[in-house]
């Protein structure tokens, strides 16, 4: 039982988040545009050195109930970055700027992990036309620069229903 133990703390001290150390492995392979010895070797010395170092900043690892879920959220979200790149592009080459209707709206979060909000105000970030700008310190809204909404509601609508529900069911 002993021996099981220290096994425990040894693999969480040197690989404390695994699937990160796997991803940032990869990242740096990718970004190296070529695979070699040497940049695999140091793409793994990456991926076990950074968790390492950054432990004291995941004080919990962000409970996930669904890999599948994850992977149907990230293949959304890339689906809306193309769509909203061209409709942006439409916007900017055809529409008057005078005829933008840019407003700022506020997103009341349902969400309670900062993880899950995190990961809500990145992709509202990463699409194009919209822009999360500032958390309110009690966390429970998300301010939002829309370059063209007309209804703020229904902006905010589409928001919470395409990514705020789906990062509930991943992260709550």
């Amino acid at each position: 039982m002993m021996l099981r133990d220290s096994r425990d703390s040894f693999a969480a001290r040197w690989l404390p988040h695994p699937v990160l150390s796997i991803v940032l492995t990869a990242m740096w392979v990718l970004l190296l545009n070529s695979v070699t010895v040497g940049g695999v070797l140091l793409g793994i010395a990456l991926g076990v050195v950074i968790p390492a170092i950054t432990i004291r900043f995941w004080p919990r690892r962000p409970p996930l109930r669904s890999y599948r879920k994850v992977a149907a959220y990230v293949l959304l979200v890339m689906w809306d970055i193309l769509v909203a790149n061209v409709h942006v592009a439409w916007l900017i080459l055809f529409r008057p700027v005078s005829k933008l209707r840019t407003r700022w709206v506020c997103v009341p979060l349902d969400l309670e992990s900062p993880e899950a909000i995190t990961v809500f105000a990145g992709t509202i970030t990463m699409t194009p036309g919209t822009v999360s700008c500032d958390l309110a310190a009690d966390g429970r809204c998300l301010l939002v620069h829309c370059l063209d909404a007309p209804d703020a509601e229904l902006a905010v609508q589409e928001m919470k229903a395409r990514y705020e529900a789906r990062l509930k069911e991943i992260f709550q």
